[in-house]
């Protein structure tokens, strides 16, 4: 299988899931005051679908913070096969109710699937990344990209979205949540479409090296 249509499957099928599975995991809550309050709004690229509970990049990030002594309390509120037209609905309550300091958008993979109009992407992130600003907390874009196989012009303009939020609404970008993943067969679990365990330390990192410098004084 070429890489472009591995890709294509773990894209299309990873981000998507026919039942979809709400997640609302605390990751290492200690109460304590100091403590940085994280949230997480994903799809099925979060909600550690079809991989034992823990072992997902949500996991392992509480994991690696702790080794750079940042204390976090991570909440992970992912839907598998979520948009960004879900995340938009929920995240009001979700902030009013955790009151985060940091929240992670990682949407976006679903509205590609279903050939949603661009427009409406950029719109929804950004409205999530403002919401998100607004209630005092930062924000941070977590990219995605398809191949070309959706259409290059598609496609391209897809991958630019998340640019544009960012710049828009002064969050910060992960270019690519699946960089040295979705091209590589050994990161994808048995059925060939979501990324297994082995993927998930690489996912961690790409978001790990954007999120750590604005968790630390």
């Amino acid at each position: 299988m070429s890489s472009f249509s591995q890709r294509r499957r773990l894209v299309s099928l990873a981000l998507f899931s026919f039942l979809p599975l709400i997640t609302l995991t605390a990751w290492g809550q200690t109460g304590s005051p100091t403590a940085i309050r994280i949230l997480i709004v994903g799809d099925s690229l979060s909600s550690e679908y079809g991989i034992t509970r823990g072992t997902g990049w949500v996991a392992l990030l509480k994991q690696a913070l702790s080794a750079q002594r940042v204390e976090t309390d991570i909440l992970n509120a992912s839907i598998s096969g979520d948009t960004t037209s879900g995340g938009v609905t929920r995240l009001k309550r979700l902030l009013d109710k955790h009151t985060p300091a940091l929240v992670i958008i990682e949407l976006g993979g679903n509205d590609a699937l279903r050939g949603l109009p661009l427009e409406m992407t950029q719109q929804n992130l950004r409205t999530m990344a403002k919401q998100a600003t607004a209630a005092g907390a930062k924000a941070v874009v977590v990219g995605m990209q398809i191949p070309p196989n959706y259409g290059r012009e598609y496609a391209t303009g897809f991958k630019d979205v998340f640019e544009k939020v960012a710049k828009e609404s002064g969050a910060s970008l992960v270019p690519f949540l699946l960089e040295g993943v979705a091209a590589d067969p050994k990161y994808l679990q048995t059925d060939n479409l979501h990324p297994n365990e082995l993927a998930q330390p690489r996912m961690m990192r790409n978001v790990l090296e954007v999120i750590l410098p604005l968790l630390k004084p």
